[in-house]
């Protein structure tokens, strides 16, 4: 059996290709149901990745804007932020397609659950209701918080230590 290692690390300007890829494929079977020529759908994805690139460092100037790696490869991203009252939030985490159903989302979540669980933080993220990242989630131990027409959020309560509460 082949050991895959992981890696993760800040994110750099000279990330921004690989960076822009990924958030194209999470767009892409949206793009496929417009009608829109490939270059009309190539400026829409670019104009979004922007606008949520600067949205997500303007609200979260502390945020963890990190870059997946497998064997120094780069094949995703993990956005994280501390929230108010300790809350650790998933902004995003995606990989390139290829890496997807490979485990690999479940241990990126499970490594920020130990984060999380060492500090005694919960751990949210918000999740469009038809994604079927969904139930990866569920499997994982988040649970559904709130749901809007569009996104829901989900939450995984820390870990609590398995003696209990110290009396």
């Amino acid at each position: 059996m082949t050991r895959v290692s992981l890696r993760l690390r800040a994110a750099t300007d000279a990330d921004e290709p690989l960076l822009f890829e990924v958030y194209a494929a999470s767009r892409a079977a949206e793009m496929a149901q417009t009608s829109w020529t490939p270059e009309q759908q190539f400026a829409f994805v670019a104009m979004q990745h922007r606008a949520q690139a600067a949205a997500y460092r303007e609200r979260h100037p502390d945020g963890r804007f990190l870059v997946v790696e497998r064997d120094g490869t780069g094949i995703g991203r993990l956005y994280l932020a501390r929230l108010d009252g300790g809350e650790l939030r998933v902004l995003d985490i995606a990989l390139l397609p290829a890496w997807c159903g490979k485990g690999i989302g479940s241990a990126l979540l499970r490594a920020v659950f130990a984060f999380a669980d060492a500090e005694h933080s919960m751990v949210s993220l918000h999740v469009e209701a038809w994604n079927p990242a969904m139930r990866l989630y569920a499997r994982l131990g988040f649970v559904e918080a709130a749901r809007n027409d569009v996104h829901v959020r989900m939450e995984r309560a820390a870990a609590v230590a398995a003696t209990g509460p110290i009396s």
